[in-house]
């Protein structure tokens, strides 16, 4: 059954290698109890390490059933560890955080067998042991020879046809140790090959060849008996892929969550990087989303989709006073294009305003029928002039909150009359209050026909601006150059410019957005420095728990195994961190849109789901290489370190 040809096995010592194993020859057949002795230091616990596929050796070959294993890959020792062999630990290597059950199905998970199998399987394996009534039962509530019973279920579980066992009663007493030693004979008679390793001559002689191995080499061989039991029958495990890879991952799942609870302030640590990069990230994005949203709404009073034409080159243009080139004609012509939904001429007076005995300056300004509504201005009470006031010159004004709390304090306007510039006017309508007019509140408007501003006040026909509001299927940015063309050709130059809201708008939008972009970028690193936390403390979770590691490898455990337990806690931290990140964000978003007027906050669900995405990415990415590092660990290497 096995074959060892000159088998040389070598340990870097500091800057040199020590021999342990001086070219082991040695034949095994199907069916024998063998006890490997010898004293502390000879080989013994290395050779069994090579026997069962823990450890590689330096040299020679090892024939398993007539195949060289020799070269075999990691994830093909492992299969080997799976479905041929069974091992047995001094110190029992049970995962205290798995009941007896569990650690017993556990091989099968790697095996692929179903969990309704697996479970009745481990339970009368364990039954047949006489743990019955311990199945449930966590290694700490068991003693030691109960924890080495559960170690021999384990080994059995998926056949074991070759078990091996480290110094199996080291750590029981002496009735314990000979219950387990009964088991194994009984195993023997089952026709399991039992290969044990002891420094106890006693415990030696259970077996029926002894083999005595001395600073590494074999010194003796010796058979007390041929006796070879017929071999039982292979276990069949029925293998659904599906199935395997669920369990699998479940499994992988579970022992992820079980060590992130068991850690509860470490994981907390290793989730406050992500918390607070995530938080940041959606609590910029909301903040620009919700300063954007407040700075359009702004632009939305003042008139969404106009486009104004004022005299002059630019804003701040010194000699735009003295061209007077806008008049009445240029709002009747551009009222005639089809593009356009409405126009009305603007035109400004400053003056005195008088009402009974009181006076004070007030500045009236006069525009279209739909002027107000264009301008986003509403009304409190009362109601805007309409198209036959203007054509009339209706002596009608609506005024705004400024000028009834001053003037009439008190006093309902509708229907009065007061005076400008000794000129009367009937009150029609009050508006609410402008929220764009916040700073300069000491200011009086009063609003009227351009017509009567022009024909009854000021006796100018010149107007100080138009407003073109532009039809929803038309381009704004089109309207605005046709606007241009047609005024250039009617007056012979350009001596005027537009401001298109549309232009304001996008500018307004573009400005925020690459803000927004900034912050989030800034916040990002706070992601990034989280992600490197993530790392760090996978790489210490590594290191702590690699028994744990070397005891998955030894039951049949893959690389992918345990590189899938570990990217799925990393995982886990990042998305349980970002979803407290979430929640941090939306907190703050209450209490600032709660108690902080002057900003808001807008979450939306794409920043989120990019939030949640990054924080898995960041697990994926920073929890790659620990979990690398844990998958590519020597089986022996791992079971050996404290």
């Amino acid at each position: 059954m096995i074959e060892l040809k000159n088998i040389i096995k070598n340990f870097k010592l500091g800057d040199g290698e020590t021999q342990v194993l001086h070219g082991i020859n040695l034949h095994i057949q199907k069916g024998e109890f063998i006890a490997i002795i010898g004293q502390s230091g000879s080989g013994k616990s290395t050779l069994m390490n090579i026997l069962g596929c823990l450890d590689n050796a330096s040299g020679g070959e090892y024939l398993l059933e007539g195949k060289n294993i020799t070269k075999f890959k990691a994830d093909e020792l492992a299969k080997l560890r799976r479905e041929k062999f069974g091992f047995i630990f001094q110190r029992y290597n049970l995962l205290s955080n798995l009941s007896a059950e569990q650690n017993v199905a556990l091989p099968s998970i790697y095996a692929g067998v179903c969990k309704s199998d697996r479970t009745a399987r481990a339970q009368k394996i364990l039954n047949d042991l006489g743990l019955g009534d311990k199945t449930q039962s966590f290694p700490n509530r068991l003693s030691g020879g109960q924890q080495q019973r559960v170690s021999i279920a384990r080994a059995l579980m998926n056949g074991g046809e070759i078990i091996l066992a480290d110094e199996p009663t080291g750590a029981l007493d002496s009735k314990s140790g000979i219950m387990v030693m009964q088991i194994l004979l009984d195993l023997h008679k089952q026709g399991h090959t039992i290969i044990i390793v002891t420094h106890d001559p006693k415990i030696a002689q259970y077996a029926n060849r002894i083999i005595e191995i001395k600073d590494g080499n074999i010194v003796s061989d010796k058979t007390k008996s041929t006796q070879i039991y017929k071999t039982q029958e292979k276990i069949k495990i029925q293998k659904n892929k599906f199935t395997h890879l669920k369990d699998e991952f479940i499994e992988s799942f579970s022992m992820s969550i079980s060590s992130i609870v068991s850690h509860k302030l470490r994981s907390m640590l290793t989730m406050l990087g992500i918390i607070i990069g995530i938080a940041a990230v959606i609590s910029m994005v909301a903040l620009g989303q919700g300063s954007q949203e407040r700075i359009l709404s702004s632009i939305r009073k003042i008139g969404t989709n106009t486009i104004d034409i004022m005299p002059g080159k630019s804003y701040g243009d010194m000699h735009s006073g003295r061209v007077r080139t806008l008049v009445l004609g240029d709002a009747e012509m551009l009222a005639k294009q089809p593009f356009l939904d409405s126009v009305t001429p603007n035109t400004s007076s400053t003056g005195t305003l008088t009402y009974q005995n009181i006076s004070a300056t007030a500045s009236l300004r006069g525009g279209g029928a739909r002027s107000l509504d264009i301008s986003g201005l509403k009304l409190e009470s009362g109601r805007a002039y309409d198209q036959d006031e203007v054509k009339s010159s209706a002596s009608v004004v609506v005024i705004d909150q400024n000028t009834k709390n001053t003037i009439f304090n008190g006093v309902d306007p509708l229907g009065k009359t007061i005076l400008f510039n000794k000129k009367p006017l009937s009150i029609i309508g009050v508006l609410k209050k402008d929220e764009m007019m916040a700073m300069d509140n000491g200011q009086l408007r009063i609003y009227a026909p351009y017509s009567t501003v022009i024909n009854k006040i000021t006796g100018e026909r010149r107007i100080s601006s138009i407003t073109a509001k532009v039809n929803e299927n038309a381009n704004a940015q089109i309207a605005e150059l046709t606007i241009s063309k047609l005024l250039e050709t009617k007056h012979g130059d350009k001596d005027f410019f537009t401001r298109n809201s549309d232009s304001i708008k996008q500018t307004i939008e573009e400005t925020i957005g690459t803000m927004r972009l900034l912050i989030s970028s800034i916040a990002l690193i706070s992601l990034v420095v989280g992600g490197i936390g993530v790392m760090n403390i996978m790489l210490v979770s590594v290191t702590e728990r690699t028994t744990e590691i070397g005891i998955k490898m030894a039951i049949g455990a893959r690389q992918a195994n345990i590189l899938q337990q570990f990217l799925i806690e990393a995982i886990l931290l990042c998305v349980i961190g970002g979803a407290f990140g979430v929640g941090l964000s939306y907190l703050l978003g209450f209490f600032i849109n709660n108690f902080i007027p002057d900003f808001s906050m807008i979450f939306s669900k794409q920043s989120i789901i990019v939030a949640l995405v990054t924080s898995m990415a960041i697990g994926i990415i920073f929890g790659y290489t620990p979990a690398r590092n844990a998958s590519r660990l020597n089986p022996i290497d791992a079971l050996s370190r404290e």
